[in-house]
C-alpha cells in the first residue's frame, strides 16, 4: 500500500463550486455550514489550512475535518450528521420531490410558490415545507439582483484592480476614489422616538428636505484611513478640486495609484489633463457595472448605515458636520478591509454565471 500524504486538491466540479458559492455567499443558512463552503472555497483557491483557519476564526483541525469530510461525501458532508429523534415523516423521494418542485416549476396562477401553494401540490404540511426550505436555503419568495459587465476589457481590469488589492506595489499608495452624491439632509417633521425596553426606535415616515451634499472619498486600503471633503455640487470641478486635496496630502515620494469607477467627471479632458501633469499618479479605472470592486463602495455602505440614515438634519451644514465627525472618529479606528478573492476566482464565478443564465451549465 502506497503511504504518504493525501493528495491536496478535492477536484471540485464546477457545479459543486457554483453551490459552494451560493452556500459561501448566502445569508439564510446556517452561519456554519457558511463556514464550511468558505473553508472548501478558500482552501481549494491555494490558501493553507492555517491562514484558511486564521481568516475564518477556526482552528486547523476543524479545517481539516471538513476537508476530509467533503473528499468522503462531497457537499452532502458539509451538513451535520443525523441526530437521535423521532424518525422523518417524510422519505428521501418526497423531499426530492418538494425540492423539485420548488426549483424546477412555477405554479400556475402566482409568480412564485409560497409554503402553502407548495403544501397544496405536495401534499406537505405547509410547516413541514417551511422547515425543510428554510434547511436547504431555499427562498422562493426572494429574488437578488445582479449585473455583469458588458466591459471589454473585464479580465484585465480586475486582475490589475485585484493585484493591486492582494500586492500593493512598493512605495506607493493605493487609493479608492469616488463619490456619494446626493446626501440629503433630511429634517423629520417630529422628534426621533427614543429606543426603550421593549420598544425600538421610532422615526416618522415624513420628512423635510433641506437640501443635498456630494461626499469625495479616498479610502487607503493599506491602512483603512479615509480622506473625505463634502462639496455643494457634482461636476468635474469639485472632482479636480478634491484630487488636488489627495495630492497635498500625499508625500511627495510616493506613486499614488487612484481607483476610480467610470463616471463622466472621472474622464473629463480637464481631468485628463491636470492627472498628465502629474507622473505620480496612476489611474486604474473598474470595468462597467463592477463599481463593487472599489473597496470606498464598502466605506459609504457604512457610513450611510451608521450615521445618515437614521438621523434628522435641520440643514446642509449640519448634514455635513455630521459626516465629518463621523470622518474623525472612523479614522481614529480605522482597519483595513481585507480582500480575499482572486482574480481567478471572480472571473471564474462569471463565467459560471454566464453559463447558467445561458443554459449551458455542461
Amino acid at each position: 500500500m502506497a503511504m504518504g500524504r493525501a493528495e491536496r486538491s478535492l477536484h471540485l466540479t464546477s457545479e459543486e463550486r457554483m453551490q459552494l458559492d451560493s452556500i459561501a455567499s448566502s445569508r439564510s443558512v446556517p452561519a456554519a455550514l457558511v463556514r464550511r463552503a468558505r473553508i472548501i472555497l478558500m482552501t481549494e483557491d491555494g490558501v493553507s489550512d492555517r491562514q484558511a483557519a486564521k481568516r475564518l476564526q477556526v482552528t486547523q483541525p476543524t479545517v481539516s475535518m471538513w476537508r476530509r469530510r467533503f473528499r468522503v461525501a462531497r457537499i452532502a458532508g458539509l451538513h451535520d450528521e443525523l441526530r437521535p429523534g423521532r424518525p422523518r415523516t417524510h422519505d428521501e423521494e418526497r423531499l426530492d420531490g418538494l425540492l423539485n418542485t420548488a426549483l424546477s416549476s412555477k405554479p400556475k396562477a402566482d409568480r412564485h410558490w409560497s409554503v402553502r401553494t407548495l403544501g397544496e401540490v405536495t401534499g406537505i404540511s405547509k410547516t413541514t415545507v417551511q422547515r425543510y426550505l428554510s434547511l436547504f436555503g431555499v427562498q422562493p419568495h426572494r429574488t437578488k439582483s445582479f449585473k455583469l459587465s458588458n466591459d471589454p476589457f473585464l479580465v484585465e481590469k480586475v486582475r490589475e484592480i485585484v493585484g493591486l488589492y492582494l500586492n500593493p506595489p512598493q512605495n506607493a499608495l493605493v487609493l479608492c476614489v469616488d463619490e456619494k452624491s446626493q446626501c440629503q439632509a433630511l429634517e423629520r417633521t417630529q422628534p426621533v422616538l427614543p429606543m426603550g425596553l421593549g420598544y425600538v426606535e421610532g422615526i416618522t415616515h415624513d420628512y423635510v428636505r433641506h437640501g443635498t451634499t456630494t461626499l469625495f472619498a479616498a479610502l487607503d486600503i493599506a491602512n483603512g484611513e479615509v480622506l473625505a471633503q463634502c462639496k455643494r455640487r457634482h461636476r468635474h470641478q469639485e472632482y479636480l478640486s478634491f484630487l488636488r486635496h489627495i495630492d497635498q496630502n500625499v508625500p511627495e515620494q510616493l506613486d499614488v495609484h487612484l481607483i476610480v469607477d467610470n463616471y463622466a467627471t472621472h474622464k473629463h479632458p480637464k481631468v485628463r489633463a491636470w492627472l498628465a501633469r502629474r507622473r505620480c499618479f496612476h489611474v486604474h479605472y473598474t470595468p462597467t457595472y463592477a463599481s463593487w470592486l472599489n473597496q470606498v463602495e464598502r466605506w459609504f455602505g457604512l457610513i450611510t448605515h451608521q450615521a445618515i440614515r437614521r438621523g434628522s438634519f435641520k440643514s446642509v451644514p449640519d448634514l455635513v458636520r455630521r459626516i465629518e465627525r463621523y470622518v474623525k472618529y472612523y479614522n481614529a479606528h480605522a482597519r483595513p478591509f481585507i480582500w480575499t478573492a482572486t482574480a481567478h476566482s471572480i472571473l471564474e464565478k462569471v463565467e459560471r454565471l454566464c453559463k447558467v443564465i445561458n443554459g449551458t451549465q455542461h
